[in-house]
């Protein structure tokens, strides 16, 4: 593993949206699906869906800061998803469906929250910005089947109609910080 890497954990609705944006983000090596922010040792799938865990579906992105800012990261972040909408992205609805931040330290932390009274400032919402920031949890890795899904499952519906144009506006909003 390369010791210049560092780790950041977000999650803003499906867990598969946020996997096929960060894998195309300049400077990140992993991205691995999961659930933190919960009660429970070793989640599943369907405990998490039931919304009684209390974790988040998340993704856990291994990157070099040396390419691809923290802050880069969740201005990436804030583009892919309604920050202002508690509890649900779109049609996926329940606490596991969060905007939630999970700083790895503190100076994550004190990004993190700045990043989100800077969005929450920008006049861009339409309501409050409602993203936690949820220090110290723990993260679980999701069962295999959740892992690279975009890529295995493209032409999929929910990949179709969900996914692909997140990424088409991850591509056009933020194409700096997007792989040629």
């Amino acid at each position: 593993m390369n010791d210049s890497l560092e780790t950041a954990v977000l999650g803003g609705g499906c867990f598969w949206c946020l996997e096929a944006v960060f894998m195309e983000v300049d400077g990140v090596h992993e991205v691995t699906s999961g659930y933190a922010g919960g009660q429970r040792e070793r989640p599943t799938y369907a405990q998490v869906c039931s919304g009684a865990s209390g974790h988040a579906e998340v993704v856990r992105l291994r990157f070099d800061p040396a390419v691809v800012s923290y802050e880069a990261l969740l201005d990436v972040f804030f583009s892919i998803h309604d920050p202002t909408q508690l509890n649900r992205q779109g049609n996926d609805v329940g606490p596991q469906y969060r905007s939630a931040i999970m700083p790895q330290d503190e100076e994550q932390e004190r990004i993190a929250r700045e990043a989100v009274r800077a969005q929450d400032e920008s006049g861009v919402w339409q309501g409050p910005v409602v993203t936690t920031i949820e220090p110290g949890v723990r993260f679980w890795p999701a069962e295999s089947e959740h892992q690279d899904f975009f890529r295995r499952n493209t032409f999929q519906p929910y990949c179709q109609f969900v996914i692909a144009p997140k990424l088409k506006h991850a591509r056009e909003t933020c194409p700096a910080r997007m792989r040629s």
